[in-house]
């Protein structure tokens, strides 16, 4: 399935019809996490031309904002890392370890998600990894629609159904990626690639 469409869908389930102003003001807010600008509802607001209250009701609270805000930075990333796969990706590799591979080194390299992490850890972290949140789920989905296209086009056949191993993909992913604020570790990057590519390949007939 294309990422526009599987976003589509999961965001018409997680947020339903979304308003262009509503939409503009989380785009703006996007652009500030990647930039690595603290999230200030008022300095939004102001940046935006509106008030506070207006900003307030149109998108919910801080907390809120910066789960869309990442949500869309997230949306951006893996259709960047599914396209940067697509241009290199030889005949017969599979579609989830090549993708996952890019996403891991988009992440890492991310100096506003490295900024948000450092800053606010708790906070980055509640909305990063919620399993019933926008982020995780959204990546969840998607890594679940590249093993499907997997299965159906290279013939993987996966030992246990495709949204368990998808979600243990994520999770793998964030141990490592994350593992400075998890764990007081350093992040591995390396690691998180051989793993998750063994998870999917170690499958394959």
């Amino acid at each position: 399935m294309p990422s526009a469409v599987v976003f589509a869908e999961l965001s018409q389930r997680l947020d339903g019809p979304t308003s262009v102003g509503s939409t503009r003001f989380v785009n703006r807010a996007a652009r500030w996490v990647y930039e690595g600008r603290r999230l200030d509802m008022q300095g939004l607001a102001d940046e935006l031309g509106v008030s506070r209250a207006t900003l307030f009701r149109r998108v919910g609270g801080r907390e809120e904002l910066l789960s869309k805000a990442l949500f869309v930075l997230t949306q951006r990333t893996l259709v960047v890392a599914a396209e940067r796969w697509a241009a290199e990706r030889p005949p017969g590799a599979l579609y989830t370890p090549g993708t996952g591979r890019h996403v891991n080194a988009i992440v890492s390299k991310s100096t506003g998600l490295r900024q948000l992490l450092d800053d606010e850890p708790a906070l980055a972290m509640r909305v990063l990894t919620n399993p019933r949140g926008r982020v995780q789920t959204g990546i969840v989905t998607f890594v679940t629609a590249l093993l499907r296209r997997d299965m159906a086009e290279l013939g993987l056949v996966p030992l246990i159904e495709p949204d368990a191993l998808a979600y243990a993909l994520v999770r793998l992913g964030e141990s490592f990626l994350y593992a400075d604020v998890l764990a007081a570790r350093q992040p591995d990057v390396a690691t998180a690639d051989r793993l998750q590519q063994a998870l999917v390949e170690g499958f394959r007939p």
